[in-house]
């Protein structure tokens, strides 16, 4: 499992984790995110990611 940061705000996606607030379950990698996922901090999409 990796981990991504948004380049522009520095929010942390853990695939490991997931993110329950925004309903994305743990284990759910960054690649099988929806393609209009965005940032929930400030709302760049997933080509503004890089894998920390």
């Amino acid at each position: 499992m990796k981990k991504y940061v948004c380049d522009v705000c520095g929010w942390e996606y853990d695939e490991a984790a997931g993110d329950a607030e925004l309903g994305i379950a743990p284990g759910t990698k960054f690649e099988d995110l929806p393609d209009d996922f965005v940032c929930p901090l400030c709302g760049v999409g997933k080509d503004e990611f890089s894998e920390a």
